[in-house]
């Protein structure tokens, strides 16, 4: 007889310590972003601020700390000026990549 877990008992999965490099970070937006959900890749920003540090984030990125966390938290819809200051602040952009070769 198998032992079934519920999932709701399960932890939370935490992607920061696993961006520990360019690779693995650029790896990761590129993931996300073929989701084409905003909310998703404010996550996933946040994510990678944590794995880097957000307060070092958001000084490099002219965001407040506060404001950082509420606008990369889950679920929320940060406008496009946002996402630029973050993704220069960590040292990323985002590239467009035509569909259909």
């Amino acid at each position: 007889m198998t032992k079934r877990t519920k999932t709701a008992r399960l932890p939370k999965f935490d992607a920061a310590p696993y961006l520990d490099s360019e690779a693995a970070i650029a790896a990761y937006l590129t993931d996300i972003l073929q989701a084409n959900d905003s909310a998703l890749l404010a996550s996933a920003l946040g994510d990678i601020a944590r794995a880097r540090g957000v307060s070092e984030i958001a000084k490099e990125s002219g965001l407040t700390r506060e404001a950082l966390y509420k606008a990369l938290r889950p679920n929320a819809k940060p406008r496009y000026d946002t996402i630029a200051k973050v993704c220069a602040a960590l040292g990323v952009r985002l590239v467009a990549q035509a569909i259909h070769a």
